[in-house]
């Protein structure tokens, strides 16, 4: 049979080969399913980490309800874009980023209008990329470069050139995961015959007047560098709900109605906000957000490199975490089979939970899907297999219990249980014992033979085993055609004299009838006697070295034997020691019974001096 230290090894390492396989698949693509739960223990981990105070470095002019109110039309007409563009530039902002689709033709007048603001200031508007199916993850099977695994359009959809003659462009396309909600921006987009940045990055680096220098899992602005995730794509993480970035509406600009130090100096984003626009997305926060501002989240984590951290060493982390956690669950569990091995694990558990949080609310996005799904199917197993163990360990030890209470007193078996040192020294305490034997019975088990013989002496001993388990007495042995039973273990008690008595008043009554019940006629020549015995005993666990059991030894024992003998000899069915009747008390069944005579004085074999004894005789 195999070793429980080899059982655990063999199931902690099956827990962690589990958890890399989980790891390695979900890291080539599969287990899509992982992705959403992803999602969804982000949005927990940000609405637990609460709203942030973003770099002020954006302004967002928002076309929105106001505007659209106020111009009586959406979209926009060309030359009200010209005027609020116009508006910005003469109050010297950084950058001006317009997200905004530019590929129509407007109004000759309203275009040049427009593209004499762009010139104004350092521009970028916005370019589409369009990918086949509405996919954004298409790729060149045949291109092994660094760039091929970068989303692969079949075209882009670009501005104008009378605008792009005055303006920078970037790919304003945003990718969003299985729940609609952007997790992270390709930085680059690519079509077959050409590589664009993207929107946020074309922006970060007119802000910063640098070029972007694209390494593969991080991209330089400046003296800034800005890790980034798998495909070159930059996390992102939500300050907070719609407007947590600085928000103006583009009335307030045709108004006049804004502060300089909203434009001066700062990277200005306009963009659509209007209700029914379509450009929204779903966020922690906010069940729309505008588009917008999901761009100048991005734009604001460029250039203040305050963006979540989810490059390769944070997904190996990811693998080692996906390794160790059912393997170190397991180990746990298998360590100690108990409550103390699932206090053990939850705590694991919460430790994980907690570091995960903190590295989160530090800028460090942990995976959370995937070690909960490495876990939790070996745990799960583990754990139903246990169950499984456990409840046939129970079924094992309660046969086994309930085998063993054939031969052991219940009382003593839970101190046994409570304490499995009960008795291992002597014990000298006060008991009363009481002993009762046939008589007749060796001259008339040579008539019945051996299998009547059994039967009589179990029904004797059910007989006995009654009355001493309703008076609270422990039978320490069967002696045959005999028993001893004992009042005082596992512990002594005021009553045990009085227990006793009735005992012994009981088994004469019981055993007196079963004698001349009419299924016995063949044991009419048997009889019975009854001693009973109150004084100081020696309580012990007594045998060898693979057997041991527990009974009482002492005078008082050998007095009590001896009283048997007393009372055959004097006709009658019991007798009791003084002692035990004074110990009893007046109000003992035996003085009740109307059968007591005594006290007188009888010779005990074996013993010097004389003791005074009752006797009880019954009136049959």
């Amino acid at each position: 049979m195999i070793s429980r230290h080899i059982q655990t090894l063999i199931a902690v390492t099956l827990a962690a080969i589990w958890g890399f396989g989980v790891y390695f698949e979900h890291n080539r693509g599969g287990l899509r399913f992982l992705d959403r739960i992803e999602s969804t223990t982000i949005d927990i981990r940000t609405l637990a980490r609460g709203k942030r105070v973003p770099p002020d470095l954006v302004t967002i002019v928002a076309i929105d309800d106001d505007v659209v109110k106020a111009q009586g039309v959406y979209p926009l007409p060309r030359i009200d874009l010209a005027k609020i563009v116009d508006a910005i530039a003469r109050l010297e902002p950084k950058v001006i980023a317009i997200d905004l689709l530019l590929i129509d033709n407007g109004p000759p007048d309203a275009d040049e209008a427009l593209a004499k603001s762009l010139a104004a200031r350092p521009s970028v508007i916005a370019a589409a990329a369009i990918f086949p199916e509405a996919s954004q993850s298409v790729s060149s099977e045949n291109d092994k470069g660094p760039l091929s695994r970068l989303p692969t359009a079949e075209r882009f959809l670009l501005p104008l050139k009378k605008f792009t003659d005055h303006a920078k462009i970037g790919i304003a396309n945003v990718a969003t995961d299985q729940t609609g909600t952007p997790r992270s921006i390709p930085m680059l987009f690519r079509t077959p015959d050409m590589v664009e940045l993207s929107f946020p990055l074309r922006v970060a680096s007119l802000a910063v007047g640098k070029e972007p220098v694209i390494g593969p899992d991080r991209l330089t602005l400046g003296q800034r560098s800005v890790p980034t995730d798998v495909d070159h794509a930059l996390p992102i993480a939500f300050y907070g709900p719609r407007r947590t970035i600085r928000t103006i509406s583009a009335a307030s600009v045709l108004a006049g109605d804004i502060s300089p130090d909203d434009i001066r100096n700062r990277i200005v984003v306009l963009g659509a906000a209007v209700s029914g626009g379509g450009d929204f997305f779903s966020t922690p926060f906010d069940r729309l957000m505008p588009g917008v501002e999901v761009i100048s989240t991005a734009i604001s984590h460029l250039v203040a490199g305050d963006g979540p951290l989810r490059d390769q060493s944070v997904r190996m982390a990811d693998g080692v975490v996906a390794v160790l956690l059912p393997a170190v669950l397991v180990g746990l569990l298998a360590w100690r089979r108990n409550a103390v091995g699932l206090i053990a694990a939850a705590a694991v558990v919460l430790v994980w939970i907690a570091t995960n949080f903190l590295a989160f609310s530090s800028g460090i996005v942990l995976g959370a899907a995937v070690p909960i799904a490495a876990a939790a199917v070996p745990v799960a197993l583990f754990g139903s297999l246990q169950l499984w163990s456990g409840r046939q360990r129970a079924q094992y030890f309660a046969a086994r219990n309930e085998l063993l209470e054939q031969f052991q007193a219940p009382a003593i078996q839970k101190w046994l249980a409570r304490d499995p040192n009960f008795l291992a020294e002597p014990v000298r305490q006060d008991a009363a014992v009481v002993f009762i034997d046939l008589s007749g019975f060796t001259s008339l088990s040579e008539q019945l033979g051996p299998d009547d013989t059994r039967d009589l002496l179990k029904e004797f001993h059910a007989l006995v085993d009654r009355e001493a388990v309703a008076c609270g007495g422990m039978i320490t042995s069967f002696l045959g055609d005999g028993a001893m039973i004992l009042f005082g273990l596992p512990a002594a008690t005021a009553d045990d004299a009085a227990r006793a008595a009735e005992c012994a008043l009981r088994l004469c009554s019981s055993v007196g009838r079963w004698l001349v019940s009419p299924r016995l006629t063949s044991a009419s020549q048997l009889g019975f006697k009854v001693g009973a015995h109150f004084g100081v005993i020696v309580a012990s666990r007594l045998g060898g070295g693979s057997y041991h059991y527990i009974t009482a030894t002492g005078d008082t024992v050998n007095v009590a034997s001896r009283l048997m003998e007393v009372a055959a000899s004097h006709g009658a069915e019991l007798a009791v020691s003084d002692e035990l009747l004074h110990a009893a008390g007046r109000a003992c069944a035996l003085f009740k019974s109307g059968s007591l005579a005594g006290p007188e004085e009888a010779r005990i074999r074996g013993r010097s001096g004389s003791l005074m004894i009752w006797l009880w005789r019954s009136r049959v």
